[in-house]
């Protein structure tokens, strides 16, 4: 393949959020062994299992979920804005969006931070209290087109857009470092930089993050995203006399065990980097390659959709939407024919011009 465009990059890091979200969606919530027994290291798209998954539900192969639907309404709001998102409007976007999915009978809704802070929108107005809790990683889940739509460098224009765009949930130290480590990396991928960049980024951004919201008790993002990722590779590199299922299946143990794979911020942010690590220690390059990284991703249980959704923002804006199997995309469009991604792509685009 030849080396993606700019434009190929914005493209590549929606799609490969919306497929490692459709990727994870039938593994999410399970335990790690249980993926394992059911899938194998994930290969295709699956349907949920309503017997044992509540939250997947009965959707289809190929379906997305939260994760997608809420960064494409973060995403339009930044062009609706010219940049910037209306508190009250993000408030009733996501509410109409979750009684949407309720009427249809989805099981995959707004989680705990984000439907605190929005009724309490609704109630009082916004107002920079709003998001005090909000310490999951709902901000870092939607956060990719900020990343699409915002140059690298400056690095505190890139991180003040995150504040702004999350604080009306999320305006905690801890989520706001997560959401600043996705959008940075997702940024300088964006204008072309590689994956040691893209982490730098990552940790760079997630410092400047931990300085603005309210404190909350949680370790530091960048610490344990450096840790997580170190961790990984380690653990690869143990293994990789074994053969490429037994590094992958080394450096996944780790990510479960010990860096967590939990809907907060602390675990999951650092647990998708460290993915990132590993897909590129298995096969050189492999953080290019947002399929394989969110096989990988989708395959951890546990909050793996997420995991694979960011994870995959940052390998697609790496590797480009040509990196991405055609009828892994195809199969999410046909599936979610209201997404647009390719438009959306442009129109942040054209705000980061």
């Amino acid at each position: 393949m030849s080396a993606p465009t700019t434009r190929d990059r914005a493209r590549g890091a929606l799609w490969g959020l919306a497929v490692g979200d459709a990727l994870g969606m039938p593994a999410e919530g399970l335990p790690r062994a249980l993926v394992a027994q059911r899938y194998g290291l994930i290969d295709r798209f699956h349907p949920g299992h309503a017997e044992d998954n509540e939250i997947a539900g009965d959707l289809p192969a190929g379906h997305v979920t939260d994760d997608t639907d809420q960064a494409v309404i973060v995403g339009r709001l930044l062009v609706d804005g010219a940049g910037r998102v209306d508190a009250t409007e993000l408030a009733e976007r996501l509410l109409a969006w979750q009684e949407r999915m309720r009427a249809a009978g989805a099981a995959s809704l707004l989680g705990p931070s984000t439907l605190r802070a929005l009724q309490h929108i609704r109630t009082h107005g916004p107002s920079p209290t709003s998001g005090r809790w909000g310490d999951t990683n709902g901000a870092a889940m939607r956060i990719a087109p900020v990343g699409v739509a915002t140059a690298a460098r400056p690095l505190q224009v890139l991180v003040d857009r995150v504040v702004a765009v999350s604080e009306p949930t999320h305006n905690t130290h801890v989520a706001l470092a997560g959401a600043a480590a996705v959008a940075a990396a997702v940024a300088v991928a964006v204008d072309g930089a590689g994956l040691p960049e893209a982490l730098d980024a990552a940790t760079a951004a997630a410092r400047s993050g931990a300085t603005r919201g309210f404190y909350t008790a949680a370790p530091s993002l960048a610490g344990r995203l450096e840790c997580a990722v170190r961790l990984t590779l380690e653990a690869a590199e143990a293994a990789s006399g074994a053969g490429e299922a037994e590094q992958v299946e080394a450096g996944s143990r780790v990510i479960d065990e010990v860096v967590g794979t939990s809907l907060i911020t602390q675990e999951s942010v650092p647990a998708a980097f460290a993915v990132l690590a590993l897909a590129d220690a298995v096969r050189p390059g492999g953080a290019a390659d947002p399929w394989w990284v969110c096989r990988i991703a989708a395959s951890l249980g546990g909050d793996c959709d997420t995991i694979a959704a960011m994870a995959g923002a940052v390998a697609g804006a790496l590797g480009g939407r040509q990196a991405l199997p055609a009828e892994a995309v195809d199969t999410v469009a046909r599936r979610n024919p209201t997404l647009d991604l390719d438009t959306l792509a442009e129109d942040l685009l054209e705000l980061r011009r």
